[in-house]
Parts: structure tokens; C-alpha cells; sequence
């Protein structure tokens, strides 16, 4: 008989013992003798029985000791992206010294039902790409925890995206007749690098996309710099391909930019390659704004000008507010690195 099959009730009646003496020897060994536990824990092994089922025990109370993390995309994209990584890794991190494991969810899923009985609630970071699992998520009566964007009853870690961005495009702003170019991240319904004019904008009641355009924007309208849609980029994925694609086609402009506000930080390197490629220097013709502080752009020369987002912190926040139940929003940190890309003018 195999060990999945073979009741606590049929080995303890084989053994001669209560179900309570193999339970012990199993998850209590400070009830038993030594001697006695490992004689018991020998005859299980023989008779191919492991322990009580954990999965069973856990619907009896009510927990799976599990927890889902919602991830926006697919979860091949979302592992290889730095940012998505470093947030997985806080998550793991503060889950290491708890009995709680956890699965990773892609949000191009149309639904959660094939896991919503077995885990004891969801990190959402992110908002899910299909908005039919977005739809879903409020009506869910599981402990959530929504992470860079909202929804209805869920408490939520979240940083001021649109204030980053506008607080980084303000200090790198120079005094000089700027021409700006903005390098959007899922900006209009497109799998195509391409400008946004004509294109209706996408998500914007909660893309992070949307408020860092805010933010880039209010900075130009501030300093009285006009920008033309056709000086807006969108590329569907957060990729080198694709940010090389619309740095090259940014910096074909005539007159070319004077300054680049990139919505992540692998967009931004991908602006400096350019640029260094086709002879333009760098800051002293071109300006370029990175967004999320990753370790690369940092050791990269020129060092990137950038907003750092503490992503493996947020990480270990998002899984301690779940852990807690508490139920208050959190508002997250960021903080403007200064680099050689764009030489950060003193605010005061």
C-alpha cells in the first residue's frame, strides 16, 4: 500500500499504539523518548507511511500556509526583469523564517479560481495585464495585498510614481532651450515600438506607466516646455530589444533631444548605447532620466541618473502587511540617485 493511501489510523492499529503516539513522533518529538520515536518512525518507513497529511491537516484549519504572488505578466518576462526580481526576492525573504511558501501567479491568467481554494490569499504586484482577472480581484474574500496600484478594500504598498518622476525630470531640467523625448512602458494597445500620437492612452487609472508620464509631463508644463506626441514613445515590454528600437528612432529626430526621460532604467541604458554610438555626448548634448535604481545603471558609465525604488525592501513590506492583516496603505519611499547622464541641478 502507498504511503499517500495509507491512513494514520491503519498504521497506528498495525503499530498497537494510538493515532496520537504517531502524530507525536512525527510533529512532537518532546512527547516521546528517542528510543521510542525513532522505533515508530523506523516502522512508518517500512510500511511506507511518512507522516499525517499536511494538506489535509491544513484545510481542517483553514490555511494552506500558502501564498500567491500575482506578477503582471507572463512569469518567464517577469522573473528576467531586475526590478520584478529584487521584489521577489524581499518577498521571499520575509517569508524565510515563516512556515508560509510561496507560488507565483501570472496576471495574463483570466482567473484565480483554479488556485483561490488552495492558498491563503495573494500579493498583487503590480496591476494583472488582463483585465479580467483585474476585475475579479475585488470581489475575492481573501486576506490581499496590492502592490504600485489600487483596488477597492485591499490595503496597498505603494510609491508616488507620478512625484518620482517629476521630482528627477525637475532636477535634471537644465537652463538651456530643452528638447524633450519621453520612453513609455505600455502606454497605448500596441505590441509594436511607436509613438503615441493618434493612439489612445491605455490603463490610465492605474498604470504606474501613466502616473511617471504625469509626472515627466507636469515637470515640462512647470518650466513651460511643450512636447508633442510624437516625441512620446510606448514599447510593449520593458526589454533591450525594444527600448533600443525607440531610443534609435528618438535620437533620428531632427533637431535631436536634448534631454530623454525613460520610464525604467533598462530603457535609459539603452538610450546611453545609443547615443555613445551615434557620437552624441553625453550630458553635455543629451540628458538622460532613468527610472527604478537598478544595480546596473549604477555601475554603468556614465553612471545613470535615476529614481531608486528600494525594490527589495517593498518586497519584504508587501509580505509583512499580508502577514499582519492589517489593513492601512503604506506609502513607500523612493530617492533621486544623481549621475553623470544628467548632472542633477541644486533645487534650492
Amino acid at each position: 500500500m502507498s504511503g499517500n493511501k495509507l491512513a494514520i489510523k491503519e498504521v497506528a492499529r498495525r503499530l498497537g499504539v494510538s493515532t496520537a503516539t504517531i502524530s507525536y513522533a512525527f510533529n512532537r518529538p518532546d512527547q516521546l523518548s528517542e528510543k521510542r520515536r525513532k522505533e515508530i518512525l523506523s516502522a512508518c518507513e517500512k510500511m511506507g507511511y511518512f507522516g499525517p497529511n499536511k494538506a489535509a491537516r491544513s484545510l481542517r484549519q483553514g490555511t494552506s500556509n500558502i501564498i500567491a504572488l500575482i506578477l503582471p505578466d507572463e512569469l518567464a518576462y517577469m522573473v528576467s526583469d531586475p526590478v520584478a526580481s529584487e521584489f521577489i526576492q524581499g518577498v521571499a525573504k520575509a517569508l524565510k523564517s515563516t512556515e508560509k511558501h510561496l507560488l507565483l501567479f501570472s496576471g495574463n491568467n483570466d482567473n484565480v479560481n483554479e488556485i483561490i481554494d488552495f492558498v491563503d490569499g495573494f500579493i498583487c504586484y503590480g496591476s494583472p495585464r488582463n483585465p479580467a482577472l483585474l476585475e475579479q480581484l475585488p470581489n475575492i474574500k481573501k486576506n490581499i495585498v496590492t502592490v504600485d496600484f489600487d483596488i477597492a478594500g485591499a490595503p496597498s504598498i505603494n510609491i508616488d510614481n507620478e512625484e518620482a518622476a517629476y521630482q528627477s525630470a525637475c532636477l535634471a531640467i537644465g537652463e538651456r532651450k530643452e528638447i524633450p523625448a519621453i520612453i513609455g512602458l505600455r502606454l497605448v494597445a500596441s505590441d509594436l515600438t511607436c509613438t503615441v500620437e493618434n493612439r489612445p492612452l491605455i490603463g490610465s487609472g492605474y498604470s504606474i506607466s501613466h502616473r511617471r508620464l504625469d509626472g515627466y509631463l507636469r515637470a515640462l508644463g512647470q518650466r513651460q516646455i511643450s512636447i508633442d506626441e510624437s516625441h512620446i514613445w510606448h514599447i510593449p515590454e520593458n526589454i533591450h530589444k525594444y527600448a533600443i528600437k525607440a531610443a534609435k528612432q528618438a535620437l533620428s529626430l531632427t533637431p535631436v533631444p536634448t534631454i530623454v526621460f525613460c520610464m525604467s532604467d533598462i530603457i535609459a541604458l539603452a538610450v546611453v548605447k545609443v547615443a555613445v554610438q551615434m557620437g552624441i555626448r553625453i550630458p553635455e548634448d543629451l540628458r538622460v532620466v532613468g527610472f527604478d535604481g537598478i544595480e546596473q545603471g549604477q555601475q554603468y558609465h556614465p553612471k545613470l541618473t535615476t529614481v531608486q525604488q528600494f525594490s527589495v525592501e517593498k518586497g519584504i513590506k508587501a509580505a509583512e502587511l499580508f502577514i499582519s492583516k492589517d489593513k492601512k496603505s503604506q506609502e513607500f519611499g523612493f530617492k533621486i540617485l544623481s549621475g553623470e547622464t544628467a548632472p542633477i541641478q541644486d533645487p534650492s
